[in-house]
């Protein structure tokens, strides 16, 4: 019975950075580190044995290096790759596939949406509210958590987690 809730802690983190994200265009660390934290605490109740939870924290931090790499190319924000990694902590290498094709076709679609948000709505016409009038410049980049919050959640629910304490 207790289960349950901690099947939702990995999609509200989720739904609460894509949310941030939107709104700020940050996402905070607490966010990464409350997904960091929850999975090294959940993992044994999940029934995760050395191998795997090593497995999961392996792909976590190649992802991070990764996100890293891209955030000093400037192609990526900081508290993106943060996210990519936690996220990617969680869902482990057998999920990564997955997870990173979901990512691009979201992240594709997200960029689409924002550029014709800035093509076709005129800023000056329309009462925006800050955070619509932030996504409107064209230098303040993308939410990309959107994207990577949305391809984690259709993920998730393939994994050892949500099998884990859904059953």
């Amino acid at each position: 019975m207790f289960e349950y809730p901690l099947l939702f802690i990995f999609p509200l983190a989720m739904a609460y950075a894509a949310a941030s994200d939107l709104l700020t265009l940050t996402i905070p660390n607490r966010v990464s580190l409350l997904l960091l934290g929850a999975f090294v605490a959940l993992a044994p109740l999940a029934g995760f044995n050395w191998a795997t939870f090593g497995q999961h924290l392996a792909t976590g931090g190649i992802v991070l290096a990764v996100g890293i790499a891209l955030f000093a190319l400037r192609i990526f924000g900081g508290g993106d790759a943060k996210l990519l990694a936690a996220a990617s902590l969680w869902l482990g290498f057998d999920h990564i596939s997955l997870f990173l094709a979901y990512l691009a076709i979201f992240g594709g679609v997200l960029c689409v949406v924002i550029l014709l948000f800035r093509a076709t709505v005129p800023a000056a016409a329309l009462p925006l509210t800050e955070w619509e009038q932030r996504l409107h410049r064209p230098r303040s980049g993308v939410p990309y958590g959107i994207a990577i919050a949305a391809a984690a959640l259709v993920v998730y629910p393939k994994t050892p987690w949500f099998l884990a304490f859904a059953t």
